[in-house]
């Protein structure tokens, strides 16, 4: 784990019990981490947490709430938080549950020093990728709002699969025309291949328009 990364990040801690927040706390505090900690479910989903690389490490059996259930609130509000389990009374099927539904990692109390600084640093490194991921995706959204109408069209004939001749008919345009747009389109998206510039347009979700003719299968011979 990078400095800088030690220096943003923020460790959530959800237990009731006070000694092994405090524990927690120690722990991750002497290897750099920021951590903050909560006695309860409520506390910690009422709290403003702030934009930057985050993990939760959340007690299976809490009082009010359980850890699974507050593990299908995040996942319902979309927040992306990796989170770590703890308990003293985990089982399989618990355990099971808990991986399925996204869990970065399970430990059992009394769990080794190490185990849980390895486990916060995988959860970590997970949710740096996927906020990676977010800006990179971010980035395509603002390059394709600089296409031209006709430029966003010809982007989504493209990556449909239709050739340059086929776009031109559906458009109405001149073959020449078509290319212009396209390499247009390619310059803004900063796609570096025709390859590149369809995998962009993947990635933004980018359909052929309604109504439009699906590109004709090859003939085999």
């Amino acid at each position: 784990m990078s400095s800088e990364k030690i220096s943003n990040a923020i460790v959530y801690v959800v237990d009731d019990d006070e000694s092994m927040r405090d524990a927690v706390r120690m722990l991750l505090r002497s290897v750099g981490l920021n951590v903050e900690t909560f006695a309860s479910a409520h506390d910690f989903l009422e709290f403003d947490m702030p934009d930057v690389p985050s993990c939760l490490i959340l007690d299976v059996r809490l009082k009010g709430q359980s850890g699974l259930a507050v593990q299908e609130q995040i996942a319902a509000s979309e927040l992306g938080l990796p989170i770590v389990f703890m308990t003293a009374h985990g089982d399989i099927a618990m355990t099971v549950k808990a991986m399925k539904a996204g869990a970065k990692d399970f430990l059992a109390k009394p769990f080794r020093d190490q185990d849980m600084l390895d486990a916060v640093e995988h959860a970590l490194a997970s949710d740096e990728e996927r906020r990676a991921a977010s800006r990179s995706v971010a980035d395509l959204r603002r390059c394709y709002e600089s296409l031209t109408p006709r430029e966003r069209e010809v982007m989504a004939y493209v990556a449909s699969g239709l050739m340059n001749k086929q776009i031109a008919a559906e458009l109405n345009l001149s073959e020449i025309t078509v290319k212009i747009h396209r390499g247009q389109a390619m310059k803004k998206m900063g796609a570096r291949s025709l390859a590149d510039f369809v995998l962009k347009a993947e990635a933004l979700g980018v359909k052929m328009p309604e109504g439009a003719t699906t590109p004709p299968r090859t003939q085999r011979s």
